[in-house]
Parts: C-alpha cells; structure tokens; sequence
C-alpha cells in the first residue's frame, strides 16, 4: 500500500510538471501524460516498477474514463442524427474496417489462432479522439459549424461502435454465434436493468439528497462500481459496466449535475491510466517504430478514403467534405482502452499495442497541427481536386441561373457569407417586404444554406468569400449594396476590414455594411471602406433594456407574448 501511494504521487507530480510544458507548447495534454508514465516507469528511470501498482492505477483510469464518456453520450442526439452523419458515419467506420483487414493482414499482422492484432488496428484506427477534436474545435469556435457537427456525430457513432465491440471483445478467442449471441445478451440485461434503476429509483434517491453535494458524487461512484461489478458477475468487463454506469445515467435528470461533480475526480484517474500506459510503453525498437509508422499513415489515409467521399458523393462539396476528414485524422484515446483490453486478454501482441501507442502520439502531435491550419489546407487542397475532376457545388446542377449567377450575374444587394445574423434578415424582409428577396444575392459555402436558399427560390452563389477570385466571379462589382453580417470570430481566412478593402477595390460606389465584433474594430472598418457599421452588442443592449422596462413596468408577460408571435412567423434558414 505504501508503495501504491508512492507510485501515484510520482505519477501526478510527473504529469502536472510536463503538463504544463504541453500548455506552454499547445500541444495534447495526454501526449504529456505518456511521457510522464514512460519516463518515470520501469522502461524509463524505473522510479516506479511494480507491475501490481500500474496495473490498479491503469485499472481505476480506465473505469473512470468510460464511466465519464458514457455520461456524455448523449442518446437523444443519436436519435436525431441526420442521414448525412448516418451515412458518412457508417461508411467511415465499416469501410475503415474493410480497408484495415485488407491494409494490417497484408503487412502480416496476426489473424485468428489466438491472436486478434488486425481486428484490434481496425477498430483503434477507426477512432477518432473526442479529446482532442472538441479542443482544437471549441478554440477555432467551429463546434457549431456544419463540417463541425458533421465531425461530432460520426464521434458519437463511432462511440458506439467502441460499446458493441467491448461487448464481443471477451468472446474474440471462442467467435461462435452462440457465444456472441450471449455476450450480447448479457450486454442488454445490464443496459435494460441500468436504465430501468436509473430511470424509476435513482431519481428519487438523487432528489432526496440534492442538497448535499457530497452524496451525489458519492452515490454517482457507487452506481459506478455496483454496475461494474454486476458486468464483472456476468463475465463481462468493469470497464464495460463503467461505459453502461455512465450511459444509464446520461438520460436522468440530474446528469448534468453528476457530470460536474465528477468531473474533477474523472480529470485525477484519467491522468493515472495515461500515465499508467506510458509506464507499458518500452524503448521503441525499428520493427515497432516503422509499424507505428504504417499504422499512422493508414489512419490518415483510410479517414480521407472513408470519410471525404461518402459526404462528397452526398453533395456537401469540396470544404465540408474535406475538414471532416482532416478533423478526424488521428487514434482515439479510446482505442488505446480498446487496444488495452486486448493486451489484458492476451489476445494482441506487445509489439503491436506499443506500435499503436507510439501512433496515437505521431498523430495526436501532427492532427492538432492539422487541425489549427484546416481552412488553410482545404484552400489549397481544393484547386488541385477541381483539377483532377471533383466538382465542387459552385458548378452547380444545370441551372443556367446558377451558372450566370456564378459569372457576374450577381443582384443589387449582396449578403457575403451566410449566418444566424443573415438567417433572421431574410426572414425579417421576408415578413416586411418579400419582393425585396428576388434584389438579393446570398454568397456562402455552406452547402445546407445553399439547397436550402435554392429550394426557396433565392439567388445563392456556392463560394468561399476570403477569395477575391470570388467576390470577382460572383459580379459583385455591378451590386449596390453589399452586406457582411458574419462577426471575425467566426469568419475563415478573413476578417471584415479585409473583406472590405477587396470590396471597396471592386466596387468604389456601392454602399458596404460590415459588422464589427470591438467598439475598437469601427474606426478600422470606417477606414477601409465601410459605408456603415453595425456593432451587435449595442442592439442587443437595447433590447435588453427593453426587457427591463417591461419588467419593471408591469408588462414583462405582453412583451414575451409579443416575442413568441413574432418568432411564429419566421421562416428561418438556420433556426
């Protein structure tokens, strides 16, 4: 026990020294975290050498970890997916696994007698890591754009992938029908009989005690423990039951409040089983680094195959198709648990889990690089596949409108780039003044916005407005108006004051309205060129205010009546 406690404070002061070199250098925390448990492990310094000690710390991470990701599936979302994530889902995962078979057996990788390393590469390489995509995307605030939410749903399917997978993981060596058949079996006994306790006795339980935050942390442990123990009772894996733990209570009413007491207990054990792994991962020799190597560079490749052309061939064009691709170009910290199960089962070789482990780091390090640089790759990535033969949306259908709109044909008033802010415009002269829409041009590259404005009969030209070749092909040079109501926040390789030097250069008469995210921002716009400046905090202020004046006055109820009419009447592109 002694030991133990030497073990895991070695562990965590290793971690916080070198985490905090990977904030200072932006790169993954995890990677830190390998580092830290190689360094300080017995293929390291050997400060810490007992394999029992690894083991328990590797073990309670690992519980704790797929207890968290369970709590964060969220199923509703899975439900409502659309058919594009669906299908780009499906084929990224199936075909991954397709490719993988034939790709890790045609290097001579191990399949059956025992030894499972090419199905245990093809799930890991067809996982993308949750961590480190919500990072980079929650920084570039492109969560809620659409190749974001498009890269978020095949993340959710893809954990469940990982979920049935662990249900036939213990069964790999005996893959008979009956035995899956009752693995599976097993699997939806505990899931029936976790979200029944969960849905009619822990919301009572967790009610009557909701004012004593130590007993929900305490009582979401041991719904944590008491599933995984019942999954170990059923030959089944902790871990397993950890993930239903979670997933049971991800659907009650006081989820949000066990994940956030949880959080910081979940943040202590995940660092221990990454440590705990780094500690597993011995001196690299050729053979594992040139495996690490090949299985990196089937990842990239197969993601580009697997996910860039399904959403290509259901018309989401160039860009949309191509960052989700980028975006989920590395190993999942997922399949470093699944590559785990494996080891523990003796059902895959040292040599392939450390070659696999050395991959996760190459391409966590070379994905986040990626990532942060995507529209800049996209930009350059999508000449050279015009070149070879790809379309992108701006070619269009065979509408002649679309193809004159796209040389020059563009209409007296021009809305470059397309968001909520343009969405309640259309909507707002849509109610006011209809006929109004047949003078306006909408300049996007988003291709939902595009079908959608098409369907309505608006004049949209497919196209990325950081270019100035489009703003030049789009004719806004002949327009009267141009508007930007796109904040630089949550513009691409642009910003307002750019967008606005390129217009005024092309059009020194019309009236520019840009939008500006700093009161410091106006004077700038002013300067280049802007013929008006909106400033969006000021609006809302007002409307505010108004809300206060109601308030007080007595009138708080009509006002929201008001509201709620005027919100049943629009007919908005992004709701």
């Amino acid at each position: 026990m002694h030991e133990l406690i030497r073990d895991i404070t070695l562990s965590i002061l290793f971690a916080w020294m070198l985490g905090l070199l990977a904030h200072f250098s932006r790169q993954p925390l995890i990677l830190a975290y390998l580092i830290a448990g190689f360094c300080i492990g017995p293929f390291g310094a050997g400060w810490v050498h007992s394999q029992e000690s690894i083991s328990v710390i590797s073990e309670l991470g690992l519980i704790f970890m797929l207890f968290m990701i369970g709590l964060e599936i969220d199923l509703k979302k899975i439900v409502r997916a659309g058919r594009v994530i669906l299908f780009a889902a499906g084929s990224q995962l199936l075909g991954g696994c397709l490719l993988g078979v034939l790709f890790f057996v045609g290097i001579g990788l191990s399949l059956g007698g025992g030894h499972f390393d090419v199905v245990y590469l093809c799930v890991a390489c067809a996982l993308s890591s949750t961590v480190i995509i919500v990072k980079v995307l929650y920084e570039k605030r492109e969560l809620d754009t659409l190749p974001g939410r498009i890269t978020l749903g095949i993340l959710v399917l893809q954990d469940i992938f990982a979920i049935l997978f662990l249900a036939v993981q213990p069964s790999l060596a005996n893959l008979q029908v009956s035995v899956i058949l009752l693995s599976i079996g097993r699997v939806a006994v505990l899931v029936a009989a976790a979200l029944l306790v969960s849905r009619y006795v822990l919301p009572r339980l967790f009610h009557q005690i909701a004012r004593r935050p130590e007993l929900i942390l305490l009582g979401a442990l041991a719904w944590c423990f008491l599933v995984a123990d019942t999954a170990e009772r059923l030959s089944l894996s902790r871990e397993m039951g950890a993930l239903i733990a979670g997933v049971s209570l991800s659907t009650f009413p006081y989820a949000l409040d066990v994940t956030a007491k949880v959080t910081t207990l979940r943040d202590f054990f995940i660092t221990l089983f990454f440590v705990a792994l780094g500690m597993t991962i011995p001196v690299p020799g050729l053979s594992v680094i040139g495996l690490a190597l090949m299985i990196a560079a089937f990842t990239v490749v197969s993601r580009l195959v697997t996910t860039f052309m399904p959403l290509y061939l259901m018309k989401q064009g160039l860009r949309a198709s191509l960052l989700p691709a980028l975006n989920l170009a590395q190993i999942s910290e997922f399949s470093l648990v699944v590559i785990q199960t494996g080891v523990a089962d003796h059902h895959i070789a040292a040599e392939t889990a450390n070659a696999t482990s050395f991959a996760f780091v190459v391409l966590a390090v070379l994905s986040t690089f990626v990532m942060t640089r995507s529209d800049e790759i996209t930009r350059w990535a999508i000449g050279p596949l015009k070149r070879i033969g790809l379309r992108d949306l701006d070619h269009g259908n065979g509408h002649a409108e679309e193809h004159e709109g796209g040389h020059g044909e563009a209409r007296r008033i021009v809305i470059l780039g397309f968001f909520r802010a343009a969405s309640a415009l259309l909507a707002e002269i849509e109610r006011q003044t209809p006929v109004l829409l047949e003078q306006i041009t909408v300049v996007d590259f988003n291709p939902n916005v595009y079908q959608t404005l098409l369907s309505r009969g608006l004049h949209v030209i497919y196209g990325d407005i950081s270019n100035v070749d489009t703003l030049l092909h789009a004719g806004i040079g002949k327009s009267e108006m141009i508007i930007l109501s796109v904040p630089d926040s949550l513009l691409k390789g642009a910003t307002n004051e750019k967008l606005v030097r390129h217009v005024r250069a092309l059009n020194p008469t019309a009236l520019i309205v840009a939008t500006a995210d700093l009161l410091a921002d106006v004077g700038a716009l002013y300067e280049a060129g802007a013929s008006y400046v909106t400033v969006t905090r000021l609006s809302d202020a007002h409307e505010l205010f108004t809300v206060i004046e109601a308030a007080q006055a007595g009138l708080l109820a009509d006002k929201r009546a008001e509201l709620d009419l005027r919100l049943g009447e629009r007919r908005e592109v992004l709701p």
